[in-house]
């Protein structure tokens, strides 16, 4: 008996280690399989088109149409593989969480690819694929969450009033899928609960009831989800997070769930200096693909679910900018502050890209948040920005006119455009720029002096330290105004 056991223990070390080592090496080639064409997080439908046709020209593929969004956009069902076992796959239900997007086709470039051709083939005998990539076409034409109608297509399970969301349930129906892959993006400024780090990566096997019972269907969400998380630990070492499981009656997740489907939900999050979620992206691809193959394989039975209460809880206090016990003086009277500083994205007019106009989103003690970074401003004092006189002009060295304290240029004919690339915020003559103040809602725009010297400025939410060459520093974009 005792023999049985260590042989059993030894198989499932030797299936484990195999298991990590096509993980390390997914990750490590991932550039091979990388779809070139979709770089940026604006994507539309019309940009997935000719990739779709290219798989629907392929022969291991099974392409075809099964639906249309409210503005006429088709909705593909690509397929691969000839096993028993139907696994479902779909993202970008909401129009502005196009991460998954991009990492389907890398998938899908990966399993049409001449490479882990043993891997492969254990995968694709035992299960059968189906990806439906952009659920949400319309949305993703503005970047926005909603569908053409104006409504989350997530909270449409029981009413089905969305094309898309009749699609969604008509395809899980017809595929009575085992597994479910909900593929999402989260606000970047959800971190792991009680760290620093961002949630880059979040999971969730959905609840099917209020009670959130655990079942067979959910047990198994639930291991494949440790598994996952052990995987991406790899590469970001404490930047995975569990989303809330509270039972949302409409949201398709947890119908799916009830319906049958062990369903897995995987939200995006953020990533230092990864403005464009590519670094996601690639931990998308390996995580998938990871689960993918132990599905395949069924080693995560072996898995205990306990281990998925111990992945840390989602929380939201992460800001782009933390500014730590600064000065600052109202009234004559000297006052310590801490301030959380968002740098919103605002969308261009064509929804092709995007400049940041920042807030200050909350200030007082923010001892228990964090920021991607993060300044300790012990005695530095807040100094409100010069306005330049109208002789400052733009071409004037912009290193040279922020030590002068100098936060906003006057020109009379500012650019036809919203923000300024450079270090200062543009104000068209006769028009007065922003009153000084800080205060929550109020674009952070000031400068920190320390024992009488100027040593950063704050424009527009971007920290610049004044004592290094501004090039290379972590700066956007300032403001016009007219």
């Amino acid at each position: 008996m005792r023999y049985r056991i260590f042989l059993l223990i030894g198989c499932f070390s030797v299936l484990s280690y195999a298991q990590e080592t096509i993980t390390t090496n997914l990750y490590e080639t991932y550039e091979q399989f990388k779809e070139p064409s979709l770089q940026k997080r604006r994507i539309k439908h019309q940009q997935i088109q000719p990739l779709i046709q290219r798989f629907a020209a392929n022969p291991k593929f099974e392409v075809k149409k099964v639906g249309e969004s409210i503005e006429g956009r088709d909705l593909n069902l690509i397929s691969i593989g000839s096993g028993p076992t139907n696994i479902f796959l779909w993202s970008q239900m909401h129009g502005n969480e196009p991460t998954a997007t991009q990492a389907i086709f890398d998938i899908l470039n990966f399993l049409d690819a001449p490479q882990f051709e043993k891997e492969k083939k254990e995968i694709l005998s035992e299960l059968k694929l189906h990806f439906l990539p952009m659920l949400n076409p319309d949305g993703a034409e503005v970047y926005q969450r909603r569908n053409a109608l104006g409504i989350d297509i997530n909270r449409d399970a029981l009413r089905l009033q969305s094309p898309e969301g009749r699609t969604l349930k008509r395809v899980r129906d017809s595929l009575d899928a085992k597994f479910g892959f909900n593929l999402h993006d989260q606000s970047t400024y959800y971190n792991a609960e009680l760290t620093n780090k961002p949630a880059t990566i979040s999971y969730l096997a959905t609840a099917y009831n209020y009670e959130k019972d655990i079942n067979e269907v959910r047990s198994n969400a639930m291991k494949v989800i440790v598994y996952m998380n052990k995987i991406i630990q790899n590469y970001a070492p404490g930047q995975v997070g569990r989303y809330s499981d509270d039972f949302e009656p409409r949201a398709f997740g947890d119908n799916i769930a009830k319906w049958g489907t062990s369903l897995i939900l995987i939200e995006s999050g953020g990533y230092t200096n990864d403005i464009e979620k590519q670094e996601i992206r690639k931990l998308n691809y390996v995580s998938i693909l990871s689960a993918l193959y132990t599905i395949a394989q069924e080693s995560y039975l072996d898995i205990p679910i306990e281990d998925y209460e111990k992945i840390p809880q989602n929380d939201r206090k992460l800001f782009d900018l933390k500014i730590e016990n600064v000065t600052y003086e109202l009234f004559g009277k000297d006052y310590i502050l801490d301030l959380g500083i968002y740098r919103q994205e605002v969308d261009d007019e064509d929804h092709d890209s995007f400049y940041n106009k920042s807030i200050i989103i909350d200030q007082g003690d923010l001892s228990t948040f964090y920021g991607y970074e993060t300044f300790d401003a012990t005695g530095y004092k807040i100094v409100p920005p010069n306005e330049g006189n109208p002789d400052v002009s733009i071409l004037d060295d912009p290193i040279k006119l922020l030590k002068g304290g100098v936060g906003y240029i006057f020109s009379s004919h500012p650019q036809n455009r919203e923000f300024n690339p450079n270090y200062q915020h543009i104000v068209q003559l006769g028009i007065h720029p922003p009153s000084f103040e800080i205060e929550v809602g109020q674009n952070p725009t000031f400068f920190l002096k320390k024992e009488g010297k100027l040593t950063h400025a704050v424009i527009n939410g971007f920290l610049l330290d004044l004592s290094k060459p501004l090039e290379g520093q972590n700066f956007r974009n300032a403001l016009i105004y007219r």
